[in-house]
């Protein structure tokens, strides 16, 4: 496995903020990797040299997140609103012709809240785990009710605990390793805001609407809540690739990220090919 590196740090500026960014490698297509809740570009660290080796990768950490974690909750802490953040970074570097967009878990919400948004900035879509309600279901109370509840009180790796385990698996947050530790506790405080939004669907239509390929990406050991949204995806696009990432759940960036990176990296080849 590569070593992880010591990555760039920029910063655009936005009307009302700023979008702290890195930027990795060169190529004539990009990636752009939309990192999901308690994280920032920090936790694409094995991907991020290996698909360097081909394209430019940005890897932004999303408004609100490490390193410019404000209080929270905050009202531009929203699905649309990063995409609509993310839009503007990719044509401040003149990236017109678009990026192939990889977004994991409520990343994968704002990655496609940005193809709906901006359609001819995404040359290709990777969804990997993504855990979002679609318009014509239900409401339901979000998962980690009670890790709001720990969080307001100060228990922070109690909170951390629980909302880790229930996405990737029990016992998961205490064989995590120390550097996940402490991204989870620098962004931790973003679930204040982001249970303000729990339920915002995807509309079932801007899915099927899609222009570009789509990849979508499971771990063999996920819960099953996200392969339900896949299914429901795969109805949507019919022509979507799909792929599970063995010996891993949620997490399977890290847990196998040879094989993620693989994946990732042949559907670009193919999305490269066929824009050609």
């Amino acid at each position: 496995m590569s070593r992880a590196p010591d990555l760039p740090h920029h910063i655009l500026a936005l009307a009302d903020s700023q979008l702290h960014y890195t930027q990795y490698g060169h190529g004539a297509s990009a990636v752009l990797l939309i990192h999901g809740s308690l994280c920032d570009y920090r936790y694409w660290r094995w991907q991020t040299p290996a698909l360097a080796e081909r394209h430019q990768v940005l890897a932004p950490s999303l408004r609100g997140c490490w390193p410019a974690a404000q209080a929270h909750p905050q009202p531009g802490y929203s699905i649309d609103t990063h995409a609509q953040d993310l839009a503007h970074l990719v044509r401040a570097l003149d990236r017109h012709t678009g990026v192939h967009v990889v977004g994991h878990s409520r990343g994968a919400q704002v990655a496609l809240a940005f193809a709906t948004l901006a359609p001819a900035l995404c040359r290709s879509l990777t969804l990997a785990d993504p855990g979002f309600r679609f318009d014509d279901e239900p409401e339901s109370p979000p998962f980690y009710a009670q890790t709001i509840g720990q969080l307001q009180a100060g228990d922070i790796d109690l909170a951390l605990q629980e909302f880790i385990d229930t996405v990737n698996g029990a016992d998961t947050w205490r064989r995590m390793v120390p550097w996940f530790k402490d991204m989870s506790r620098d962004n931790a405080l973003t679930l204040l805001s982001q249970v303000r939004e729990a339920n915002t669907p995807v509309r079932a239509r801007d899915a099927a609407a899609l222009s570009c390929p789509l990849l979508l990406v499971g771990g063999a050991n996920s819960p099953a809540k996200y392969g339900s949204r896949q299914d429901r995806l795969q109805q949507l696009v019919p022509d979507a690739r799909r792929v599970r990432i063995a010996l891993a759940a949620h997490g399977m960036n890290l847990a196998n990220p040879r094989a993620f990176n693989q994946a990732v990296l042949d559907f670009i080849e193919d999305a490269e090919a066929a824009h050609q």
